[in-house]
C-alpha cells in the first residue's frame, strides 16, 4: 500500500513534560489525527504479520535529522497501515528537499 502524509513534526517535539509525566504533545496529537484522517479517506486496512516500510521524506528546508522523523511517522500509521509498529521488521528511509511540497511518501508491504 502507498500513502502520502504531510511532513511530520520532529521527534524532539513529540513528548512534553506535564506535571512530572511525559505526555504526547498537542502538536503530535494533531499530526496523528490528520494522518488518521488521510489513511481512512484512502481506505487503508491494517496489514497483519511482518511488514517492510519505505519512507521518503521531502523536507521544506535543509535542517533536521532523518531519524527524528521516523518515530512520529511510524506511530501515526498504527491501526491504519499495520496493527502495531512491532510488526515492522525492515525500514528504508530517505531524505529529499522540496520546499514547495513537503511531505512523506510511504510504502508498506507485507512480508
Amino acid at each position: 500500500m502507498k500513502i502520502t502524509l504531510d511532513y511530520p513534526i520532529s521527534a524532539n517535539r513529540y513528548w512534553r513534560n506535564f506535571n512530572g509525566r511525559m505526555v504526547r504533545s498537542a502538536e503530535a496529537t494533531a499530526y496523528k489525527e490528520a494522518a488518521g484522517w488521510i489513511c481512512r479517506t484512502a481506505g487503508l486496512q491494517p496489514v497483519t504479520g511482518d511488514v517492510r516500510v519505505w519512507l521518503s521524506f521531502y523536507r521544506p528546508a535543509k535542517r533536521g535529522d532523518l531519524d527524528n522523523l521516523l518515530k512520529v511517522t511510524i506511530d501515526s500509521l498504527i491501526g491504519f497501515a499495520y496493527e502495531d509498529d512491532s510488526q515492522i521488521v525492515e525500514i528504508h528511509a530517505t531524505r529529499h528537499e522540496d520546499k514547495h511540497a513537503p511531505r512523506v511518501e510511504i510504502v508498506v508491504e507485507a512480508i
